[in-house]
């Protein structure tokens, strides 16, 4: 031993029994242990210098790429009582097919001849308005027939109007020819009376002429009562005129006034019509929705609600339904700091759940059981869980497991730079982040510039 001590133990153990004591004491137990020690370092060395994919690691979810290809909850469209199920859970179904039928519970809806009746409010809302339409018909053809006697009658009234006006004229040169005829009487009267005084006359001379004067002057009175019949016979013309005129005018007014409520009793039909219509189309829609159909094809996963007669509110889910065909999606989340790494084209590799895989993340060459997949979409708001969501799906030329389900478990590696490995010991031992290297398409710019 070293002999250090006082205390001896060669005289009291025999060291030939142990062979402990015959390494120490080897002369090469030294060199042995330099050259460990050397080999060791050696491969430590050629460890740090090889390359290191750097990644990015997180778990997810698998999910429908496709928001149509996504389990679907079928809703009610209406408060009902469930009556009848036509399908049961894992059974296929086409677009279209009938899965539950409902039963109405509003007591305005549960009439069952609701349609029927609705008809034939219709109907005779419908025969309302074709005789309101009738009677608009019946006087315009009153207004034309009054409009037309009205201008007939006014024609002729105008018509004796001016043969009033004509024999106004007529007597009024008749008077002016008896005043005339008067005015010469009267002169000759006068010479006849100056001849008679001169005894030139006979007296019987001067009477026949006294006899003409008297004769003009009943001519012209004659005239003068003519003139002013002739003016009464205008006067009376014109007041027909006027009279007709009114008259008619009041029943013109009288068969608009009906026609105008007869075109407001139909366009108020028009309407009471209208409504009817539509709410004739809200219950035979409303009657179709009392059966639920698939909205497309797929297959029944879960019913929602059980039973028969069980009552459900409007927008209450009944059943779900998963699409037969699919394409499979990843989502995962990221830190905030990862994420100005990762850019849509991205690969990231996958291990499923209950998928066997042998993991090295930094050597993905050497990885076993992984599948790789390619980034469709980075969610540009943070999600409540203070990461952000990222979309991957599975390449065509390297498509994922046909028995993965929507829901199952992912843990995904995003493949980063290629650094060496003491390189990526000292970003982890300070907390650095990977290196940024840039999106797909930057790569392809430099190879093009190269």
């Amino acid at each position: 031993m070293l002999n250090l001590s006082d205390n001896s133990i060669e005289r009291r153990i025999d060291e030939r029994t142990y062979g402990a004591f015959g390494m120490l004491r080897s002369r090469y137990t030294g060199t042995w242990t330099r050259r460990l020690l050397a080999v060791v370092g050696l491969v430590v060395v050629g460890l740090a210098f090889l390359p290191w994919t750097q990644n990015i690691q997180s778990t997810g979810t698998i999910t429908m790429l496709r928001p149509d290809q996504r389990p679907q909850q079928v809703p009610s469209a209406i408060p009902g009582r469930i009556e009848q199920w036509f399908v049961r859970e894992g059974q296929v179904v086409a677009a279209g097919d009938t899965l539950v039928r409902l039963s109405e519970i509003k007591s305005e809806y549960t009439d069952p001849e609701l349609l029927l009746r609705t008809r034939e409010q219709l109907a005779a809302k419908t025969a309302s308005l074709d005789a309101y339409t009738s009677k608009i018909t019946a006087l315009n053809d009153q207004f034309t027939a009054v409009t037309t006697a009205r201008d007939l009658k006014l024609a002729a009234a105008r018509n004796k109007t001016e043969q009033a006006r004509l024999k106004v004229l007529t007597d009024s040169a008749g008077l002016v020819a008896a005043s005339l005829n008067l005015d010469v009487a009267m002169a000759q009267l006068a010479r006849q009376q100056a001849l008679y005084d001169q005894g030139l006359k006979s007296l019987t001379d001067l009477e026949a002429r006294r006899m003409k004067q008297q004769e003009a002057e009943a001519k012209q009175l004659s005239a003068l009562n003519k003139l002013a019949t002739s003016r009464n016979e205008l006067a009376n013309a014109l007041l027909d005129q006027s009279t007709i005129a009114s008259e008619f005018a009041d029943k013109l007014a009288k068969v608009s006034s009906e026609r105008f409520s007869a075109e407001s009793g139909a366009a108020t039909t028009r309407g009471e019509v209208a409504k009817l219509r539509n709410t004739l189309a809200n219950y035979e829609a409303r009657a179709g929705f009392r059966y639920l159909r698939a909205p497309q094809a797929g297959r029944v996963t879960k019913a929602l609600q059980g039973g028969i007669g069980e009552t459900v509110k409007e927008g209450t889910p009944i059943l779900t339904i998963v699409p037969e065909e699919t394409a499979l999606a990843v989502e995962f989340y990221i830190a905030p700091m990862d994420l100005p790494l990762l850019h849509v084209g991205n690969e990231v590799r996958f291990l499923f759940d209950g998928w066997p895989a042998i993991v090295f993340s930094g050597w993905p060459a050497v990885t076993y059981g992984t599948f790789p997949g390619e980034v469709m979409a980075i969610d540009p708001v943070i999600s409540d869980n203070g990461k952000y969501r990222v979309l991957v799906s599975e390449r065509p030329e390297a498509p994922w497991p046909e028995a993965l389900r929507a829901g199952g478990g992912a843990r995904g590696i995003a493949l980063l730079k290629t650094v060496p490995v003491w390189y990526e010991v000292w970003r982890q031992l300070n907390g650095f982040p990977p290196d940024f290297y840039g999106s797909p398409a930057d790569k392809e710019d430099k190879k093009e510039g190269k």
